[in-house]
């Protein structure tokens, strides 16, 4: 039961929990880079289990709920803040009001724990004498339209787990991408914080609530949508049979140089898109 492999699921769920405690705590950027250290071990816990030659039905099952924690539940709720902060600061431009009352002065941590703190005093009535009343109708339901990714990223993985043509391959988006898409919304945000020039307008822009949601809405479907992509998984390590694997990594490394944190959302969609195309090809030549 307690193998290498099954050991390194576990810290993974660790992660996932963590990155839930971090974004209540308003510290996204850790939320965020916890829900990457989990994506880490899920990638060695597969690779130690084929290593060790330790692969079992037990640590499979694991996998999948430890996944849940980390790449469905944690982004869902990272997703959920960012709504928040989407409605307060759309509430905001309606009362005439600027970005210095959305981005308390301190620590964007701050900010970000006392509009939870608000959504939630507001969303169940507490009426506290220490908090304004700031959210009101749909501003107090929208946050739970990121609740989709969670739902929908069960679906997934139980399908993963049962269905046989996703031995070398992927079925509908998998979970950590979906995860490192949604939650790179967060670090745009952080590293945006306290600037005035396209970093501030372009992350503010991405968790506007009509291009949050739609996106939430899109890449929910594409979790369980009959769509083929590739794996990164390496029987051998020869270009031939690799080519669309060495291409996508030599492409994401150059991203991240240049764009840092800008360049995962980017890497995502890229993945989505060589798999479509690769899909074309394959089929073209069959």
């Amino acid at each position: 039961m307690f193998t290498v492999a099954n050991i390194l699921t576990g810290f993974n769920l660790l992660f996932g929990v963590s990155s839930i405690i971090f974004t209540f705590s308003g510290r996204l950027e850790l939320a965020v880079l916890a829900i990457i250290a989990g994506a880490l071990c899920d990638f060695l816990d597969g690779f130690v289990a084929r290593l060790m030659k330790q692969p079992s039905e037990l640590g499979k099952q694991l996998d999948s709920l430890a996944d849940l924690v980390t790449f469905g539940v944690a982004p869902g709720l990272i997703v959920f803040v960012l709504l928040i902060l989407s409605g307060a600061w759309d509430i905001i431009l309606e009362s005439g009001g600027g970005i210095n009352e959305l981005w308390i002065e301190g620590t964007m941590g701050f900010s970000v724990q006392l509009w939870i703190s608000v959504f939630l005093n507001d969303l169940v009535g507490n009426n506290s004498p220490f908090l304004p009343n700031h959210f009101y109708g749909w501003y107090k339901v929208m946050p739970f339209f990121a609740l989709l990714i969670p739902f929908m990223s069960m679906f997934r993985l139980a399908k993963f787990n049962l269905d046989v043509r996703q031995a070398t391959g992927f079925i509908g988006l998998p979970t950590p991408a979906n995860s490192l898409f949604f939650a790179s919304f967060a670090l745009l945000l952080w590293d945006g914080f306290g600037q005035d020039n396209w970093k501030t307008v372009l992350s503010m822009t991405f968790i506007k609530d009509q291009m949050l949601l739609s996106l939430v809405i899109l890449f929910s479907i594409l979790l369980v949508a009959e769509i083929p992509l590739f794996a990164l998984k390496f029987k051998s390590f020869k270009w031939k049979g690799n080519e669309i694997r060495y291409s996508f990594l030599l492409a994401s490394l150059v991203l991240i140089l240049i764009l840092w944190v800008w360049a995962i959302p980017i890497i995502v969609l890229m993945y989505i898109l060589l798999s479509v195309v690769n899909n074309m090809v394959l089929k073209k030549n069959s």
